[in-house]
């Protein structure tokens, strides 16, 4: 049995212990990186260690650690309250707001997961207060960022051109964009009508002013399940809250109940709008700029922040760093090279075509999207070559196939989305993240092909 053969088949044994066991899958991918790198590849530490995403720690920790502060000190309550005022109180209008200003950050050039760090925690903490499905406000988030993520000025749009021109293959960045905003809006629209959003729209207006406003929200959609707490209890699916009980920090007089901006959350809000101009305008490291605002905010309002290190989710970051370890010792010792270049030896170039979607789409659930793209781009040359298929049509659908995957909590942005959800059963929401997940890795590279790869576009 061949090495690469070897540490796929382990992968497969960590997922399954894993799923029937309830270990942390990220230890079990830490000792399965140690096992195969060091009795398979022949690596050293150095080596296995080389995969460990140490860029993603950082996101992870410093957003969680930043946005716990927010919560503790009520910023987060404040904007929520100020979301339901722009959107005059429709509810069922927030999960596109957000699909909207995650999708404009990253069509004007920012990283996804960095637009997906930015918006998550507030669009999760809207969904926690108004009991909305923490999986469809999620993965409105992620798909919102994918479907701006391909314009001709985005960053995953001008390294995907800037391989298509490199490699001599005709293609189109408005066809390119197009796929990928009318693809993410699409699936978009399904999550809205499956989990819960149809529930929302029968809700009508929540008060937008009133310490009550939130008590009159419906209960959340009927696949998330995870959204209570917070400032709420709520009953049977589908009823009215219980009670809401008044924070103390509420001004429940002449402002009708609407959170008041106190020192500390003003500071807090200048923070979040440092950190996006920081990684937007300056292009600063997202996790290391939040780490530096919430050592700020600590140091300035200690009692508000003594216990956010405490709820930054530890056990979403070992999870996802093991797993992204394990993946990096497949790169190294060559595993994704070999699955990529035996299926472009393929002499069926539909087939081939099909199969390359598959690759990009499992892949990219783990690792980086741009990456397996530039990696499979090349290996798709020798047939397109042959004329039998459009590059353009082959391109687009690669691009679709590698990024709408990202809702998986193993990639950067499905993790954010996992770390940033306040108050739900974490275990469940990786479970949804992780179904949900599957199911796009399943169904939408096979679709993608079929309408962009199979009409034979450019």
């Amino acid at each position: 049995m061949s090495p690469e053969l070897v540490s796929i088949l382990v992968l497969v044994v960590v997922f399954v212990i894993a799923t029937t066991r309830s270990v942390n899958m990220g230890a079990l991918a830490f000792a399965a990186a140690f096992g195969v790198g060091t009795l398979v590849a022949d690596l050293d530490a150095d080596g296995i260690f080389a995969g460990f995403p140490g860029d993603l720690f950082v996101v992870l920790v410093g957003v969680t650690y930043l946005f716990a502060i927010a919560r503790a000190n009520g910023t987060t309550d404040w904007l929520v309250h100020a979301a339901v005022r722009l959107v005059r109180g429709r509810v069922a209008l927030i999960p596109w707001v957000m699909f909207a200003l995650t999708g404009a950050l990253t069509a004007i050039g920012a990283v996804s997961p960095a637009a997906v760090a930015i918006v998550a925690p507030i669009a999760l903490s809207f969904a926690t207060r108004y009991a909305i499905s923490p999986l469809l406000m999620g993965t409105m988030v992620v798909h919102g960022a994918q479907a701006g993520g391909f314009s001709p000025i985005s960053i995953y749009g001008s390294i995907v051109n800037g391989i298509v021109e490199r490699e001599d293959l005709p293609g189109s960045e408005v066809g390119l964009f197009l796929a990928s905003l009318i693809a993410n809006l699409l699936i978009a629209a399904v999550l809205f009508a499956v989990l819960g959003g149809r529930k929302l729209w029968a809700r009508g207006s929540v008060p937008v002013d009133g310490a009550t406003g939130p008590a009159e929200a419906t209960g959340a959609g009927a696949a998330g399940g995870t959204g209570g707490g917070g400032e709420k209890s709520t009953g049977p699916a589908g009823t009215a809250p219980t009670a809401v009980a008044v924070r103390p920090d509420q001004d429940t007089g002449g402002t009708g109940g609407a959170t008041r901006l106190t020192p500390a959350r003003i500071a807090t809000l200048v923070a979040l709008v440092a950190l996006v101009v920081a990684v937007l305008g300056f292009d600063l490291d997202a996790g290391l700029t939040a780490v530096s605002l919430a050592v700020v905010l600590s140091t300035a309002w200690p009692d508000d922040s003594r216990r956010a290190v405490g709820e930054i989710a530890w056990s979403t970051v070992l999870l996802i760093c093991g797993v992204l370890t394990y993946i990096g010792v497949l790169e190294e010792m060559g595993t994704i090279t070999w699955a990529g270049e035996g299926v472009g030896g393929i002499g069926v170039p539909l087939l081939a075509a099909v199969l390359l979607c598959y690759i990009g789409a499992i892949v990219s659930a783990f690792a980086s999207s741009v990456g397996i793209m530039g990696a499979l781009i090349p290996l798709a040359v020798p047939f397109l070559a042959q004329g039998e298929i459009g590059a353009v049509g082959m391109v687009a659908a690669l691009a679709v196939s590698a990024t709408v995957v990202d809702v998986s909590p193993f990639s950067t942005n499905g993790a954010l989305v996992l770390a940033a959800a306040p108050d739900v059963d974490r275990d469940r929401f990786f479970r949804q993240l992780m179904v949900y997940g599957g199911i796009v890795v399943a169904a939408v590279p096979a679709l993608a092909w079929l309408v962009l790869v199979v009409p034979g576009f450019g």
